[in-house]
């Protein structure tokens, strides 16, 4: 399949660019640098800004699926900046028709209880709440969306290096935990959900997510 990978040089986007580089996928690795980019067979390294729609939508063209890794994690304005950029991209792949969006999701939109949002809870920790309410309104934002197919993937409450091990759950609205009561996935294994959703759609429209 031919994708085009935004954000792939960051720390999601960097996953998801090895995950699919292995299956055999045609990638071009969309970014800010694309000396960040490791020569790999099967990926080629493109220079693009996300602000810029019509030249988003250029370099979109042809691609079977973008996956979107884009986050506004180094800005000042986090959320602002995310929703901004968020909003180009969506417009961009729909100019370019290309016939799926894949997004990188935040566990904080997702429930602990009913009708209650992770990012709501006192707990849920202040550094990473502006990038929190930016990813839930784009949930919201892509459930009005009339024309694109678009899959939002959230992950677990904690995202981090390990192991690729294939094994995992997969849910919808409600934070998943495992047995000791952790809610957790590595990097790897949310790249194997990801790609596995790309190969085999199950997600239309709609927000899923991972964990153990």
């Amino acid at each position: 399949m031919n994708i085009a990978l935004i954000g792939a040089s960051g720390y999601v986007g960097s996953a998801l660019l090895k995950e699919a580089a292995a299956r055999g996928h045609i990638v071009t690795a969309m970014v800010s640098n694309p000396a960040r980019i490791a020569a790999t067979s099967g990926v080629r390294a493109v220079q693009a800004d996300v602000l810029d729609q019509d030249a988003l939508a250029a370099q979109l063209q042809g691609h079977d699926a973008v996956i979107s890794a884009f986050s506004g994690h180094a800005q000042a304005e986090v959320r602002a900046y995310y929703l901004k950029g968020m909003e180009s991209i969506v417009a961009a792949t729909r100019q370019a028709s290309v016939p799926r969006l894949l997004v990188v999701g935040g566990a904080g939109g997702l429930e602990v209880a009913p009708g209650v949002q992770l990012v709501d809870t006192p707990e849920f920790p202040a550094q990473w709440k502006e990038t929190a309410e930016g990813a839930r309104q784009l949930v919201k934002r892509l459930r009005e969306e009339a024309e694109l197919n678009w899959t939002v993937l959230a992950p677990s409450a904690h995202l981090e290096p390990g192991e690729r091990t294939g094994r995992f759950r997969l849910g919808q609205d409600a934070l998943l935990v495992d047995a000791a009561g952790k809610s957790h996935i590595s990097l790897e294994d949310y790249a194997v959900a990801m790609i596995d959703e790309l190969e085999r759609p199950a997600h239309a429209r709609t927000r899923f997510t991972v964990g153990y």
